[in-house]
């Protein structure tokens, strides 16, 4: 295809490739890239377009993994299921797959359409203390790189390019495949309740510490949440999934179609977004339930908007939900979107926001009609005084220069980089912004 816009699902990142390509093997995926170092061409590649920022735009050709799919192959091991899964295979169908083997993904996000490699390309995490990102599972990958080698890389094999290619910002190759470190299949018991900010931070050590996945939404201009509880059980456990009916009302009905109206209201009337925010949380009714880990894990996201993430310290999370409260009435800022708080546990990954500290996540939104700018700007600096790190696929207006002194292993993640992309073939403009 020729001289066609390629638009991210937010549609704040866009690109008009020289061309698009859907390369259905990895032979094909190399033939691709040696094409456009003969003309002269940067490659990227794209999965679901759910990163906020330009980490997949190019003027170059643009690789469409959805043909490369599948699990190729599965391998149980003393520590765990290995699964090499193709790098287009998208979230949702890779969980019921598993499911139909008996296995498992540890831990997920709260949305489960993108590609795998995508994910955890751009550092995708869950919630729980005591659980990394999804990063933290990759034990393998294969990598096209500038030169049209296709390396296995793994913590023996080409252990350095391992590092930096299981989150590697699409800065080091292309993706083929990647090797998961899977569990037993599990199912999840879910306590949804809606509570008061205050006390919640109250009881947040022991929340973290107890709960298997623990999160939150804070509805801002009030001191209500929505608390998320969800322990880990096993495959043999009595499933009790949401009642359809119940299901469609609050995951699509309330969530999407009236969430939708009431942020095309709040765009025209942000006067009213305060007594908007304090009648929504208070509608919130609680719900329990139990199914398959990766139907608890995701939930459907229609409304478009707008992300900005930032993984601080546990121990500055009240801190900044307290400065974050603060500088929305100093400023005059009107948000509908709650603010969302999830957790991870300390990891090694170079570049994972998580690398070397237990970390708290802390999202927030803007419904996609309305400027982010200004919000996402002082939120920023609220984060950045506590060193916080931005989400990789979130937007955000750090660089390389103030993003090396938070990631210990940076400067070892660019050195692979230009060790396998001397020429910046694999790079864009927000790599050169982010990496140099």
């Amino acid at each position: 295809m020729e001289s066609t816009i390629w638009r991210n699902w937010a549609d704040c990142a866009q690109a008009r490739p020289h061309r698009i390509s859907t390369p259905a093997t990895v032979d094909a995926v190399r033939s691709e890239v040696l094409r456009a170092a003969e003309d002269g061409l940067r490659v990227k590649s794209v999965g679901a377009g759910h990163s906020f920022t330009s980490c997949a735009v190019t003027d170059g050709v643009l690789l469409d993994l959805d043909r490369l799919v599948g699990i190729e192959s599965v391998r149980p091991t003393e520590g765990g299921t290995l699964v090499t899964v193709f790098a287009g295979t998208r979230l949702h169908e890779l969980n019921r797959m598993l499911w139909s083997l008996g296995l498992a993904m540890t831990n997920l996000g709260d949305i489960d359409v993108q590609t795998v490699a995508g994910a955890i390309s751009t550092g995708t995490h869950g919630t729980g203390a005591r659980f990394g990102g999804l990063a933290t599972q990759v034990r393998g990958v294969q990598v096209v790189t500038a030169d049209g080698s296709v390396l296995d890389c793994d913590a023996d094999n080409n252990p350095e390019l391992f590092e930096a290619a299981r989150l590697g910002l699409g800065a080091v190759g292309i993706l083929t495949k990647l090797t998961l470190l899977c569990e037993p299949a599990f199912a999840l018991h879910a306590i949804e309740a809606p509570d008061t900010l205050g006390a919640t931070l109250e009881r947040l050590d022991h929340d973290r510490d107890s709960v298997d996945h623990f999160e939150f939404y804070w509805f801002p201009h009030t001191d209500r949440v929505l608390t998320k509880r969800n322990t880990r059980l096993p495959r043999t456990a009595k499933m009790a999934p949401l009642n359809p009916v119940r299901a469609y009302i609050d995951d699509e009905l309330l969530s999407n179609t009236v969430f939708e109206g009431v942020n095309r209201l709040a765009a025209r009337r942000q006067d009213l977004v305060p007594s908007i925010n304090r009648l929504s949380s208070r509608v919130l009714s609680a719900r329990e339930f139990t199914d398959r880990s990766y139907r608890v894990y995701a939930s459907p996201r229609r409304v478009r908007f707008r992300e900005m993430e930032y993984a601080i310290p546990v121990e500055a999370l009240p801190r900044v939900l307290a400065e974050l409260g603060r500088r929305l009435e100093l400023s005059g800022h009107k948000i509908s979107f709650p603010v969302e708080v999830r957790f991870a546990q300390a990891d090694d990954v170079w570049m994972s926001t998580a690398h070397g500290r237990d970390s708290a996540y802390v999202a927030v939104h803007q419904y996609h009609r309305l400027d982010h700018t200004a919000y996402f700007r002082d939120v920023e600096a609220i984060m950045r005084s506590v060193d916080g790190r931005p989400h990789w696929g979130k937007l955000h207006q750090r660089t390389a220069d103030d993003l090396r002194p938070a990631y210990p292993r940076f400067d070892d993640f660019v050195t692979v980089r230009d060790k396998v992309d001397p020429d910046r073939m694999f790079g864009n403009e927000y790599l050169e912004r982010v990496l140099c």
